[in-house]
């Protein structure tokens, strides 16, 4: 079984708390394809629930066993769903819940387009149960084993990597994905005309691409990149104990202190300070284990070609 480093996250905000986050290397088959499979062992004390935030991301397909979330993005939500599926997303994720076992498993762009029959951009910023949704529903074929208490982490790793396998498709699209995802994370293009000209593609090309498998159009792609480089660094940094202010984690590319004050407040749906005073037990957790054990702390940060496991 290939598999990245296994790594217990810091703990929660309550000493009784804890929370264990352990990341699973795609093997070379899916290359570019997912961000991470991704297990999260989460207890909270006294049979209480926790509340979270998670930030723009890729589409996910989440199993829990244990406690089932409640959960909105937007104006969509959902509650009681062991099988939840989230669009890519411009907007948080604000959760709620108890002591649980999930397994998470993020599709890049390229995972979208080989794996999910839809338009990324009519599911963009929603929550809902993946049994409900015809492009998702093959899917739940991963709930019994992963949902089973009983079952081990490598029985549940090798059943999504042989589920996964099966239902892998070739999309026709695939070379122009991988120069806009690579382009994207790259952050050296800000207007969509340069991004369409690194790109070897026109604006209408571009656009066409961005909305089929990335989920929303060329402008809000590079602003959300933008705007998660500084989000990114800043999680980190108050992470490790540090009083980094958010002038110092903001991105170069921002004009000035109330431009980056205004994306942040669209993004995340209130403003930096707000944000900066949340307790985020979970997402801190997990950022911090993620950037150890993949090098990329968010998602949306991730290198459009992964490697090939460890």
């Amino acid at each position: 079984m290939r598999t990245g480093a296994i790594a217990p996250a810091a703990g929660l905000t309550g000493p009784r708390h804890s929370v264990r986050s352990q990341f699973f290397a795609p093997t070379s088959e899916f290359d570019g394809c997912f961000t991470t499979f991704y297990h999260l062992e989460l207890d909270v004390a006294d049979g209480g629930t926790v509340e979270d935030y998670l930030q723009p991301e890729w589409g996910n397909i989440r199993f829990f066993s244990g406690s089932l979330p409640k959960s909105q993005i937007g104006n969509t939500s959902l509650e009681g769903a062991r099988f939840n599926t989230t669009g890519p997303s411009s907007l948080p994720c604000h959760f709620t819940v108890g002591t649980t076992r999930m397994w998470g498993i993020g599709f890049l762009p390229m995972g979208w387009a080989r794996f999910v029959d839809a338009e990324a951009y009519d599911l963009a910023n929603t929550v809902f149960e993946g049994t409900r949704h015809r492009a998702f529903r093959k899917f739940d074929e991963l709930s019994g084993v992963l949902c089973d208490p009983d079952a081990t982490l490598e029985e549940q790793y090798a059943h999504i990597i042989e589920v996964m396998g099966r239902l892998m498709r070739p999309s026709r699209d695939e070379a122009k994905i991988v120069r806009v995802h690579a382009a994207l994370v790259s952050g050296e293009h800000f207007a969509v005309g340069d991004l369409a000209d690194a790109c070897g593609m026109s604006i209408r090309t571009l656009e066409r691409v961005c909305h089929r498998y990335f989920g929303f159009a060329p402008k809000l792609l590079m602003r959300r990149q933008r705007f998660m480089r500084s989000l990114t660094s800043f999680m980190l940094h108050r992470g490790q104990g540090s009083s980094v202010r958010w002038t110092e984690a903001m991105d170069g590319d921002y004009h000035d202190q109330a431009q980056f004050t205004r994306e942040f407040t669209e993004f995340m749906t209130m403003t930096p300070s707000q944000y900066a005073a949340l307790d985020k037990p979970v997402l801190t957790s997990f950022m911090e284990a993620r950037a150890r054990v993949w090098g990329s702390a968010a998602q949306t940060l991730d290198e459009p070609k992964q490697g090939e496991g460890t």
